[in-house]
């Protein structure tokens, strides 16, 4: 038996490494196309625009080599290979993670429902330390640390976006110069503006495909690149310059610095570029694992990139005017393009979390894999990339104005990460404050000088992540401070309980056959759209539903815990709130799965009772306000039925889900063996499927925003003009989308806020 049970653990561990060598090969398609074709313009950036000259003693490349080698081990390699890797939320990584992750553990935040998520996951154990207290307690009191807090997660949020509009363009642009071989320069630029063109509306519009599909011969692809930049950087060491190895030494950083001064200082604007793509490796996180990851990097990426830019210095030491060189040949196009997806794919999933907080316009998100939930398409941001990128290229028109602009965007997105992480060392690994200063201090000052000399490029193309910043900043902060004027509106105009109490079992109103759904953002109390629409129209449905899809600050909800079900008023009323938790990484059911769901979950809430799980949200004790977790529903079987009127409609049973059809159909609500009813549940869940019988129909509500009369210039422009513009064009909530229009109703209110 202890045989037995060796061999199997031993299997086990097998199996283990073999999937975990399978997600760290197919990484290096996905995650690290970017940084691996970083040596295609780094050397050639950093002494371009003449800031600094070679000389006879080659100080100069050997002290670019040095810099260059330290950066990626430093900020690649030790921060976020080692350090940040680890700080993930439910394994997804990048900077709005981390934004979430400090609001769970904090308790605060600005995101409406932002706590909600909080009993989803446990708290880390260990009691904090009394600094970390003071630093939780101030999040949780001073509402301008969360402002500030939040802006910071925007900040690099907006920045990754702008890297997704740039490394594109830098990427291809730069693999298309290698074009020039045989051509006089006349005919040069005729050809590299069209090329490059072509290759970027080429690469974006196969996004459409899918991740799964588009880079399926990615990581054979980054792997041959790899494997030939290694062998050439190995022989340029040994036939060029085998003693370049000395240039590893961190003295020759000193020696670059003090001869070139302001000049060596500008130059690491290009230098930067060697770290571009490490910022990826973290929000690509959620696609793989963290030990993937790390034996990708560690054991292929980092030798690979260091024998490649030693090799090249070793080249560069004989060959000075390597910058006029633009022989670098056609084959690099192609990893060029890889390392273009990475980004465009992190693009995508960035502004899902964000559409998913509130903090983005909604979008319309494809979901292109049906094995892997963070595989995504967002049409609407695609084009928007494409032009931006085309506008770019045809702008700029070479690597130097659009590399500086690049190295900006990434320098700032590793400033937040930076800030961000060492809250997370305080505040959720409980660490003593020195280690956390320790890293910002350390790493902070390595990205401030990076910083400064990315942004004393300003008129040299670095203006253009700071515009392009500004404005995908100032769309999320007006949707976000819009849709929390809008949750402050609908909490200060809901119906308090007690006015529907007193309507009486019948609500004052006619009741008809159906079930009717009625869409609100509130949590608790009843929202003023309903008391709208029934002053206006009094009849409303035999069983009503306040249905609430809340967003929470979590990566995923378990299917058990998704589902909140209460009831409101007494049990002859029959209205009922459902809260549907999401996560910011959670595929949302279709509109047949989520009704068939939604009336599975009513149905066991009602033949169940009041659950042991019960949670009081939005800080109500009511007993009206009481919600059941409702962590399986009541299945039931679905068969083909006879006409309305039939003799068999005793049963409990439903219509086709489907919402219209001429034809019903019977559902068997299939109880557990020896389940025991009396007469009132049975009424009810009886009450239930002749409801759905008769039918669904969704109500939901249109908000138009208006600021109050007296608000400031500022504040009218955001919510009168651009909020709405915003709310116009943008799309409407992801579970409404697959809703037959025949079931719809619109309800139109002004707000003002």
């Amino acid at each position: 038996m202890d045989a037995e049970g060796g061999r199997g653990a031993a299997g086990a561990r097998k199996k283990s490494w073999r999937s975990e060598l399978v997600l760290a090969y197919q990484s290096l398609g996905v995650v690290y196309g970017e940084v691996v074709t970083s040596p295609l313009y780094v050397y050639k950036s950093a002494f371009a625009g003449g800031d600094i000259e070679h000389s006879e003693g080659n100080e100069e490349i050997y002290g670019v080599l040095s810099l260059v080698f330290w950066t990626v081990t430093l900020i690649t390699l030790l921060k976020y290979v080692l350090v940040v890797l680890p700080a993930d939320d439910d394994g997804e990584g990048g900077t709005f993670a981390l934004y979430s992750l400090i609001c769970r553990r904090v308790g605060a935040g600005l995101l409406p429902g932002a706590g909600a998520g909080d009993d989803l996951k446990e708290q880390r154990d260990g009691a904090a330390p009394a600094h970390a207290s003071s630093v939780r307690t101030a999040l949780q009191q001073r509402r301008e640390l969360q402002w500030l807090l939040l802006l910071f997660a925007l900040l690099g949020t907006s920045m990754v976006i702008g890297d997704g509009v740039l490394t594109p363009a830098v990427s291809v642009l730069s693999a298309v110069s290698g074009l020039k071989l045989s051509m006089v320069d006349e005919h040069h630029q005729y050809v590299l503006l069209p090329v490059t063109c072509v290759i970027l509306v080429g690469l974006f519009a196969l996004q459409h495909y899918g991740t799964h599909r588009v880079g399926f011969l990615f990581a054979p692809i980054i792997c041959l690149w790899l494997l030939c930049i290694s062998i050439i950087g190995v022989y340029n060491i040994i036939y060029w310059n085998p003693h370049v190895y000395k240039a590893l030494s961190p003295y020759y950083m000193y020696r670059f610095l003090q001869k070139t001064q302001f000049g060596g200082w500008m130059s690491l604007g290009g230098i930067l570029l060697c770290v571009t793509g490490s910022e990826a490796m973290y929000a690509d996180l959620g696609h793989f694992s963290q030990s993937s990851i790390k034996l990708a990097f560690t054991m292929v990426v980092y030798p690979s990139l260091i024998l490649a830019y030693m090799g090249q210095a070793a080249y560069i030491s004989r060959h000075h005017s390597f910058e006029k060189n633009h022989h670098i040949g056609f084959y690099v196009s192609v990893p060029a393009v890889v390392g273009s997806q990475a980004v465009i794919t992190g693009t995508f999933s960035v502004i899902k979390q964000c559409c998913s907080l509130n903090c983005f316009p909604r979008v319309k998100i494809v979901h292109t894999s049906t094995t892997v939930h963070g595989q995504i398409y967002i049409p609407e941001i695609n084009w928007i990339l494409m032009l931006l990128c085309l506008a770019l290229t045809i702008g700029f028109r070479d690597t130097k104005h659009m590399a500086n602009a690049q190295g900006l965007a990434v320098i700032t997105v590793m400033i937040v990460t930076t800030c961000l992480m060492s809250l997370v060392i305080i505040l959720c690994w409980n660490k003593n404050i020195v280690f956390a200063l320790a890293f910002l201090l350390f790493f902070g000052t390595i990205e401030a000088i990076y910083f400064s000399a990315s942004l004393v490029k300003f008129h040299e193309g670095a203006w253009v992540p700071i515009i392009l910043s500004f404005i995908f900043l100032m769309v999320m902060c007006v949707w976000h401070y819009g849709t929390a004027k809008k949750y402050e509106f609908d909490v200060d105009n809901k119906v308090s309980i007690s006015w529907l109490l007193n309507l009486g079992p019948s609500l004052g109103i006619v009741r008809v056959r159906g079930i009717g759904l009625i869409h609100t953002e509130l949590i608790s109390g009843i929202p003023a759209i309903f008391s709208h629409f029934v002053t206006n129209l009094p009849a409303f449905h035999q069983v009503l539903v306040f249905l609430c899809i809340k967003s929470v600050s979590v990566p995923h909800v378990q299917p058990e815990e998704r589902f909140l079900v209460g009831r409101i008023g007494l049990k002859q009323y029959r209205l009922y709130r459902v809260v549907v938790r999401y996560g910011y990484r959670d595929v949302q059911q279709d509109s047949l799965e989520f009704e068939k769901a939604l009336v599975s979950s009513i149905a066991e809430f009602i033949r169940s009772g009041d659950s042991d799980q019960n949670c009081y949200l939005d800080g109500s004790d009511s007993p009206y306000e009481k919600l059941s977790v409702i962590s399986k529903g009541l299945p039931f079987q679905e068969e083909d039925g006879e006409p309305e009127g039939s003799p068999e409609s005793s049963t409990f049973k439903e219509t086709n889900p489907k919402l219209v059809s001429s034809k019903p159909r019977r559902v068997r609500f299939v109880l557990p063996e020896n389940a025991q009813m009396n007469s009132e549940v049975r009424s009810e869940l009886q009450e239930l499927t002749e409801a759905r019988e008769a039918g669904m129909s969704f109500i939901m509500g249109r908000s138009y925003m208006k600021a109050k009369s007296g608000s400031s210039l500022i504040k009218r422009i955001a919510i009168n003009f651009i909020y709405e513009f915003l709310m116009r064009n943008s799309r409407g909530p992801a579970y409404a989308a697959n809703v037959p229009h025949v079931s719809t109703l619109e309800v139109g209110m002004v707000c003002q806020v």
